[in-house]
């Protein structure tokens, strides 16, 4: 089984190579979007990659001082997001042309090198060499486990700008052999995510997704007054608002994560299912920006609850959202909007939160079968924990307190 890790290493990158990397990220993104308009200027959406290639890579080649590899990277990125919208109007869904704005490079071993204590990164103007900003005591970290481990590989990274610093979001893999999970003391916190609720989980928490709406339109906005404009001023102006929203929605979604790690601790469980990203898009009629927030958010939780040694898994989310987490009964008409009404048992609630049990309850069927010998195997809920057989077990009134007076909600 190939198992994949994502670490975010802080750089440490002077003013002048920081300068560089900017200009770096404003091409790389200039390149992206010159690629999606090609594809979207005519009467059907260009999806083949060497169709794309052929007609972009020179023009962008010439009118950037970009990296080769960065070129391909960039009509990569360009080319998939293509395809999505593709398939989406195919199915007969809106789906607009992609804008690429969230500041970012893509990086492979061609245009970076890793070293144990340094990565070297192409640029605009030549190679750049920054130290990583690495935890005083690595032991137990991501970085020792996975960046440090000579049982993962380094597959690529990404360059973000996040708070004011560049951060690198390096790849690795590495193939396990699968084998059952231990049961002993195997809890799980299901998350739902969504566009009205940008998470739940399967202790009734909820994350709302009003204040990312409201930015998201507001930076959409911003964005579109500024093209109009077309001044050269604006075009550099666009580059600071794209910057901007970057920064604001990783500050919210660092919140999130942050109150999901601390959620699954206080309830003491050992691992956290969100439902597979693949797709997510379709499923929940979701806007770049917020399939950008999902893949974030899974990211920032995964490193971060590796550091309290918990688990992050996805599992194949079909018919979580239809499902009853009481006697699973499974129907289209159950879920209607936000309320989940049963029409076989009667069971209602959000239907966000009876997907979030769902979700912990596949895992559960899928990975866990119990020790018989009393050991807690279940899906966290607020009042107690719920089986894979459907048994549910109350929680003790300490437990609930504790929660509530750590776990701050929105």
């Amino acid at each position: 089984m190939e198992v994949r890790r994502t670490v975010p290493v802080t750089l440490d990158v002077d003013s002048h190579d920081s300068a560089l990397l900017h200009e770096t990220v404003d091409e790389f993104l200039w390149a992206a979007q010159y690629v999606a308009d090609y594809a979207f200027d005519g009467e059907y959406i260009t999806t083949s990659k060497s169709d794309l290639h052929e007609k972009t890579y020179s023009d962008v080649r010439d009118q950037t001082r970009l990296h080769s590899n960065h070129v391909q990277a960039a009509r990569n990125k360009a080319t998939a997001a293509c395809k999505s919208v593709a398939a989406r109007r195919e199915q007969g869904k809106s789906a607009s042309k992609p804008d690429f704005t969230a500041p970012h490079v893509v990086y492979d071993h061609r245009s970076a090198t890793f070293h144990d204590d340094y990565v070297s990164l192409a640029t605009v103007e030549g190679r750049i060499e920054a130290d990583y900003v690495l935890p005083e005591n690595p032991d137990g970290t991501p970085h020792q486990e996975y960046l440090f481990s000579d049982a993962y590989e380094i597959t690529g990274a990404e360059l973000h700008r996040t708070d004011g610093e560049w951060q690198l979001h390096i790849r690795t893999r590495t193939d396990i052999e699968s084998e059952p999970e231990a049961t002993e003391n195997r809890t799980v916190l299901g998350v739902d995510l969504g566009v009205n609720n940008l998470a739940v989980t399967s202790t009734g928490t909820f994350w709302s997704g009003d204040d990312f709406d409201h930015w998201r339109r507001e930076y959409e906005k911003r964005r579109g007054d500024l093209q109009q404009c077309g001044t050269r001023w604006a075009h550099q102006n666009l580059a600071a608002v794209g910057r901007q929203e970057s920064g604001r929605f990783k500050q919210l979604l660092h919140r999130i994560s942050n109150e999901l790690v601390e959620e699954a601790l206080a309830y003491e469980c050992s691992t956290i299912v969100f439902e597979d990203l693949t797709g997510i898009r379709d499923r929940t009629n979701a806007s770049w920006g917020h399939k950008w927030a999902f893949e974030r958010l899974y990211d920032y939780v995964e490193y971060k609850a590796h550091e309290h040694g918990l688990d992050v898994v996805q599992e194949e989310p079909q018919n979580t959202s239809q499902r009853c987490s009481e006697c699973g009964f499974t129907h289209p008409t159950n879920r209607q909007g936000r309320d989940f009404t049963c029409q076989k048992c009667g069971y209602q609630n959000h239907a966000d939160y009876n997907a979030a049990k769902n979700i912990g309850l596949r895992h559960l069927r899928r990975h866990q079968t119990g020790d018989g010998e009393g050991a807690p195997v279940g899906v966290r809920l607020n009042s107690g924990m719920l089986t894979a057989s459907g048994d549910f077990t109350p929680a003790d009134d300490s437990a609930r307190a504790r929660v509530h007076a750590e776990s701050p909600r929105l």
